[in-house]
């Protein structure tokens, strides 16, 4: 009777997920971003959409933004075992500061 069992050594690989998570912060941080450079009058967001207006090309932006760190944090990261707990916490900040800048109280600060 022949039985397999796993090695005690086996890792778990959580690095395409935990960069897929960290992509999400990023990609909400780039949409506070982008707002509050349209209205401080830094970034000009072209308008991709008329019936949409400027918010369709802030939204591709930040989208663009979100994809490209998600693949390079993707190759770098497909093969490693990362700590979810810092990935996580710092995914949360990117994502209430992100959120933080898309309220119009805010951009009268600037």
């Amino acid at each position: 009777m022949a039985t397999t069992s796993l090695s005690m050594t086996s890792r778990e690989v959580n690095g395409s997920a935990m960069a897929a998570l960290l992509g999400g912060g990023i990609g909400a941080f780039a949409m506070g971003a982008v707002v509050l450079l349209n209205e401080a009058g830094l970034l000009a967001a072209p308008t991709l959409y008329a019936p949409a207006g400027g918010v369709s090309g802030r939204t591709t932006l930040a989208t663009i933004v979100w994809l490209i760190a998600w693949a390079v944090l993707h190759n770098r990261w497909k093969a490693r075992e990362i700590a979810p707990g810092r990935v996580g916490a710092v995914t949360l900040i990117l994502i209430a500061l992100g959120v933080l800048g898309t309220f119009p109280p805010v951009w009268g600060l600037l």
